[in-house]
């Protein structure tokens, strides 16, 4: 399939300011370099290199207030992970590690295309409207739902139906945001984890640490040694020496 640029004119991002960016709609998965999240259809792309923007990551106004996923407080666009603890949106259950909208009040932070999302909404899978399931209701007990497209049980927020028993995980309505659902992509591939990653990394460096460490020692005692076995051996030569000349 060719891919189709859209006739808009070229955007300079703040995110890659060396080349302008296009708008481009193809039906393959790419990950955003703002969010850090899969996406697929409508996105904007260097055509000088391998970057790409959801359109809502791209154009995600500096703030919001009065959302209706958490309309108690103000929210602020961050392009960066607070803290240096692993931070988790608080509607797909999915960890932000880039673009995200966070409370200064409280600790609520959501990726732009969970933004999208409101209480209440149409989806293309279901003929009735979904309404979010309230936070208590999901903290009380095992409320043990599974959601009806993915078939399984995760963290994150749930969507339900009022009208009949069906429910959709708030990651899974957020693929029909993002262009997953729209593209044919049902499932994506596991991101590795960067702990894993690092814990390897880490072990890698120690276990070589040691090594070197070990075969430091080595070579140090091996010298030492050396060196004994030297000194003791001159030391009987001279005392055999003096011995064979005395009278």
């Amino acid at each position: 399939m060719e891919t189709q640029i859209i006739p808009e004119e070229k955007i300079t991002h703040f995110s890659h300011p060396q080349h302008p960016l296009v708008q481009i709609n193809l039906p393959y998965l790419f990950t955003c370099m703002g969010c850090k999240e899969y996406g697929a259809g409508k996105r904007l792309t260097c055509q000088h290199c391998d970057f790409f923007l959801h359109d809502l990551c791209a154009f995600a106004p500096p703030s919001l207030s009065n959302h209706s996923l958490h309309s108690q407080h103000h929210l602020v666009f961050y392009i960066k992970p607070g803290g240096i603890l692993r931070s988790t949106c608080d509607i797909c259950g999915k960890s932000t590690r880039g673009y995200a909208f966070r409370c200064s009040t409280c600790n609520f932070e959501m990726h732009p295309c969970c933004a999208k999302l409101c209480r209440e909404m149409d989806f293309p899978v279901h003929p009735h409207t979904l309404k979010l399931v309230t936070t208590a209701t999901l903290t009380s007990g095992d409320p043990d739902f599974t959601c009806n497209e993915c078939n399984t049980k995760r963290g994150g927020r749930i969507y339900g139906c009022t009208v009949c028993d069906y429910h959709l995980h708030a990651v899974c309505a957020k693929n029909m945001i993002n262009g997953l659902h729209a593209s044919g992509i049902i499932k994506v591939p596991e991101k590795p984890s960067r702990l894993g990653a690092a814990v390897r990394l880490v072990s890698n460096v120690v276990v070589g640490f040691i090594g070197g460490l070990l075969e430091g020692i080595g070579e140090g005692v091996g010298q030492a040694i050396f060196d004994s076995i030297v000194k003791t051996t001159a030391k009987r030569g001279t005392r055999l020496k003096q011995t064979r000349e005395e009278p």
